[in-house]
């Protein structure tokens, strides 16, 4: 899993608009503890791959869920993602902290699929992807990528084809984003905005 240090101005800096940068930064805390919630339940091994291992917050909640924490490489996110993906020889899966509705039933499904492809995507819906696994680490969906536009699904199909590199999609999922993702926070979420705890 991905993540960054929970930094106001830092972090879900789309939404400083609609929440300030104190509320954004708060919905990160939120969604990150939702997110290990929701795959606490993995039966494999997970890390946390984070770009400050000395932060409190990323360190508490790495030893609450039992988390080696590993620093994310410099660069851009496809030179970091491509690096986390060789630290795993015989393939892996990535996500980070901001669809709400992944859960391990979903991971699981791209896992399986990896048994049979090369890469396993779950897309979101406004182009992007929630999670991506490769069978064996490949740099074609990482290098020298331009991210965070609503295309970015497309050129990783684009690529992988390009490479000879087999591909399982997912249902789409949504992702938390733009302030018109927030009517959409399941309410449990909702809630830990105002109360500033993800409900167990």
């Amino acid at each position: 899993m991905f993540a960054k240090a929970p930094v106001p101005g830092k972090v879900k800096t789309r939404l400083i608009p609609a929440l300030g940068a104190e509320g954004a930064c708060s919905l990160y805390q939120r969604l990150l503890e939702h997110c290990l919630q929701q795959t606490a339940d993995w039966p494999s091994e997970r890390f946390l791959y984070v770009d400050q291992p000395a932060h409190p917050e990323l360190r508490a909640l790495a030893a609450e869920h039992g988390l080696p924490v590993r620093r994310q490489v410099e660069g851009d996110l496809g030179e970091r993602m491509m690096s986390a993906m060789a630290d795993f020889p015989g393939g892996a899966l990535l996500i980070g902290s901001d669809c709400p509705a992944l859960d391990t039933q979903a991971i699981a499904r791209a896992a399986a699929a990896l048994q049979s492809h090369d890469t396993a995507i779950i897309p979101s819906d406004d182009g992007g992807y929630v999670l991506i696994g490769q069978r064996q680490p490949h740099p074609a969906p990482f290098e020298q990528m331009q991210w965070s536009h609503a295309k970015v699904m497309a050129d990783t199909r684009q690529r992988l084809h390009r490479a000879g590199l087999s591909l399982w999609e997912g249902e789409p999922l949504w992702d938390l984003d733009e302030p018109a993702d927030l009517p959409r926070l399941p309410p449990a979420l909702a809630r830990a905005l105002r109360t500033g705890r993800v409900s167990r």
